[in-house]
């Protein structure tokens, strides 16, 4: 039996890792992997207020997805959250509604109305530098 393509795609969690996800977001992928870029690589603290102060309105969602991937990773995982990384914060493609504007003259325009998936992967650094 064949799997879907996501399903194969989906590639496991390490044990010092958690996610989350956050679908139908309306806003174009465009738009949206901007404010990802943004928090890629970050420490979490420091990408929460960043998000806080963005002025993106699709900030807002993607800081709602962070916070919990990091109760995620507090709760399920039981990972330290002040050593967490944003080691991947990805977007995909979803549906895109179409609708119709009337435009002068009986004519019709079209609308496009994007929706995206956004996936937050954070990660526990652990201190490499030895004590002597």
């Amino acid at each position: 039996m064949l799997k879907s393509r996501a399903a194969a795609v989906k590639r496991r969690l390490g044990d010092n890792e958690a996610n989350a996800v956050a679908r139908m977001l309306r806003v174009s992928p465009q738009k949206l992997n901007l404010v990802a870029a943004m928090i890629r690589g970050m420490k979490v603290s420091r990408a929460l207020s960043d998000l806080e102060f963005s002025r993106k309105r699709i900030a807002k969602e993607v800081r709602k997805t962070l916070a919990s991937a990091i109760a995620n990773a507090e709760n399920n995982h039981d990972l330290d959250i002040d050593r967490l990384v944003v080691s991947e914060a990805y977007v995909g493609k979803s549906v895109v509604m179409k609708r119709f504007h009337c435009r002068g003259r009986q004519r019709i325009g079209r609308v496009t109305k994007p929706f995206s998936h956004l996936t937050v992967v954070v990660r526990e650094v652990r201190d490499e530098r030895k004590t002597v």
